[in-house]
């Protein structure tokens, strides 16, 4: 017998649990993409219970569905045009007013609607008393308790979404003030007549379900001057009448009240849930600090505040280098001896160079950093799931608003050391298009996972290890001056502006649960090595190509030496064209191709590193008769010729040159234009090259790590 099939969408407030919950929910049985035709994430799960299968959908978080950002207007088109079941509305217990204004926008779309208050253990401990049933009552949503990081409320929650319990809630709707709802049910009147059913069509594209899109909720939006519901209104020319009418009524409304009508309808909605908690919810006024409050004082503190910051920041970093490297080393050696293996095994020739060279060595050497970007990942997981990143941003607001930014602008750049990709699409949480802009132009300066490989290779070559933790914390640092450097540049002359008040909300302080952490692990691990094993194995076999043809000289005759074969070669031509514009900053014609190549990933730099050395070794594995193992660092160190000082302007380019072309197309896909994503090319790698001659001829002439 198949299973009874149901689709739900998760919908919440960032930082209500929402994730948490979907993760629990859903576990490893989950799929990432993205929503058609923007560059939004889109997390689907599925889960069994009783008999059903239960399709879940994750919205991104938001606050409400006026859609001002991106991700409103994502969420809201999910409402609107997936063929949905249910909607689960998750809210933070110890914040539930301030959660129910969306709950109260949820159920003007007339969806079937479950309640989930999480994190109620946290509200009974500072206090907070919720009555359930009587909160179910007065809001006609049946509502259950949940504490997703321990599991609670979970079969109950199920159990609501399939059915299995029927509860007698009856059907509540916010009532407005009478002129208000006198103005909707004018405007309700005439849409429903057939004049005026192609807003239907307009609105809801290609469905044909016309419940989905209710006419008090049009009627709402129209009187909200929603933007996309007007505009679609506008394009139709007999909704001239309808929308005479609804500027008629909302000039009379605002003449009268002395206020916007959006506000009013606002404040509708929050006198309808005061109403409601007043009831339902009782707060017992505790003479102790909770404990999210003690930790903030210390935490949060002018004095303390951004010292402990760049400790804990520092502190992440030595302990990924100083856990990560063994395992890298490890893991070195038996890449290195497979390479080896696979030398002595086959006879010599193009096979044998393509596999031990090109594959093992290009793809190997990427593979190997995978416990260091996966320790990273992690701190850096653990760190927003207590709730410490959001404090960080707090933080920085004030340093980010003498660079005519603000403080939720560096929610985006902390999100660029795991990828920066996400890290540009997280800039859709900022209203202000200016804001916006800086903030996208500006994130890839950040250190991503991607050119960590690259650090952790040259640190390891070339620095002692009591000296890899500090190298590696400075590195990003630098990052982030100089992201502040030019969004300080940027706002003052590209995109002159006023910097915006800021308000983030701090969540509260909660222990990381074990498998939403292990969940993005798992997600992180699977995304680098599905890479390594398509994209970088890829173009380790067009790198390892260009390195080995042409194979004979203008008179067809071999060369002599495998250095001379890669010197001659197509790759080696590119390199030695470009190298009197990287050499004033130290680097030969080897690095050239290495970092052209890394545009299209900053991995693909040590995946290349590792095939032109294999290749350059081949000179003394001929002189000496036998392949002889050699780590990933050993062969850096012998064939690239660099010092400390070299090893760290390379580090500072990777750091800063032009970011990988998977963001590059984002950046197009978010401004709509190659104006930016070309402008980003030009400036990283002008500023890469200016920041690396100051550095590298700076060192030459102080004598510092020559």
């Amino acid at each position: 017998m198949s299973s009874k099939k149901i689709t739900i969408a998760l919908a919440g407030n960032p930082n209500s649990g929402k994730t948490t919950l979907f993760n629990i929910l859903t576990g490893a049985r989950q799929h990432v993409g993205n929503y058609p035709g923007v560059t939004v994430e889109r997390k689907e799960g599925r889960i069994k219970h009783d008999g059903y299968d239960i399709k879940i959908i994750d919205l991104p978080g938001t606050y409400g569905l006026t859609a001002y950002s991106p991700d409103e207007l994502v969420a809201r088109n999910v409402l609107l045009e997936e063929e949905l079941d249910l909607v689960v509305d998750v809210v933070d217990a110890s914040n539930l007013e301030r959660n129910l204004y969306l709950t109260m926008q949820l159920k003007e779309l007339e969806i079937p609607m479950v309640l989930a208050v999480n994190m109620a253990d946290y509200a009974e401990a500072n206090g907070i008393t919720i009555n359930y049933d009587l909160l179910a009552q007065l809001i006609g949503i049946p509502v259950v308790r949940v504490v997703a990081t321990k599991g609670e409320g979970l079969d109950d929650l199920l159990d609501l979404i399939t059915h299995k319990e029927k509860e007698n809630i009856p059907e509540k709707t916010v009532r407005y003030k009478i002129e208000i709802e006198e103005a909707i049910a004018r405007i309700e009147e005439m849409l429903n007549s057939d004049l005026n059913l192609e807003i239907f069509d307009a609105v809801k594209k290609d469905s044909s379900r016309l419940e989905k899109y209710p006419s008090r909720w049009l009627a709402i939006k129209l009187l909200e001057e929603d933007k996309e519901v007007t505009e679609k209104a506008q394009s139709i020319s007999k909704m001239a009448g309808l929308l005479d009418q609804v500027k008629k009524d909302r000039e009379s409304i605002e003449l009268d009240a002395g206020d916007d009508l959006e506000n009013l309808i606002a404040e509708g909605r929050y006198a309808y849930i005061r109403g409601a908690c007043q009831e339902a919810v009782k707060i017992v006024e505790l003479n102790k600090a909770s404990k999210t409050e003690r930790i903030d004082k210390v935490l949060l503190n002018r004095i303390t505040g951004l010292p402990i910051f760049f400790f804990v920041m520092w502190l992440l970093f030595q302990l990924t280098f100083a856990l990560g490297n063994p395992i890298v080393e490890y893991l070195e050696d038996l890449v290195a001896l497979a390479g080896v293996a696979a030398s002595n095994a086959l006879s010599p020739g193009l096979l044998n160079s393509l596999i031990s060279d090109g594959i093992i060595g290009g793809v190997g050497g990427v593979v190997v950093f995978l416990p260091v970007i996966l320790l990273l990942f992690l701190g850096i997981a653990i760190l927003e799931a207590t709730g410490y990143m959001s404090r960080a941003a707090f933080l920085m607001d004030k340093i980010m608003h003498k660079v005519g930014l603000h403080g939720k602008s560096f929610v985006p750049m902390l999100i660029g050391f795991g990828c920066t990709i996400p890290a540009i699409m997280a800039t859709r949480t900022l209203e202000n298009p200016k804001d916006r802009l800086v903030t996208m132009l500006v994130t890839p300066l950040m250190s991503c996972g991607a050119k960590l490989p690259v650090y952790t290779l040259l640190i390891a070559a070339f620095f002692p290890n009591h000296m890899a933790g500090n190298i590696l914390f400075s590195i990003y640092i630098i990052g982030i001056l100089l992201a502040l450097i030019m969004a300080k540049v940027f706002r003052t002359w590209l995109v002159p502006g006023e910097s915006e008040p800021f308000v983030m909300e701090l969540p509260v302080y909660r222990m990381p649960k074990l498998k939403s952490v292990a969940i993005q692990m798992w997600e992180r691990a699977w995304l680098y090595l599905r890479k390594a094993g398509t994209i970088i194995l890829a173009f380790a076999i067009v790198v390892w190509a260009l390195f080995t043809f042409p194979m004979v000289d203008s008179q067809g005759m071999n060369y002599a030496s495998a250095t001379e074969q890669m010197e001659n070669s197509y790759a080696g031509r590119l390199g030695k064209t470009i190298e009197p514009v990287i050499a004033p900053i130290g680097f030969e014609w080897k690095t050239g191709v290495a970092l052209i190549a890394g545009f299209a990933a900053k991995e693909i730099v040590v995946s290349t590193m590792a095939t032109l050395y294999s290749m350059g070794d081949a000179d003394s594995v001929l002189e000496g008769g036998t392949a002889e193992a050699k780590s990933f660092a050993q062969l850096t160190r012998e064939q690239s010729g660099f010092n400390q000082l070299t090893a760290f302007v390379l580090m500072l380019f990777i750091l800063i040159y032009v970011p990988c072309m998977a963001t590059i197309a984002v950046i197009k896909n978010e401004t709509n234009s190659w104006r930016w994503p070309i402008f980003t090319i030009g400036y990283t790698v002008s500023l890469a090259w200016v920041v690396c001659f100051v550095v590298y001829q700076g060192g030459m002439f102080l004598g510092i790590g020559v």
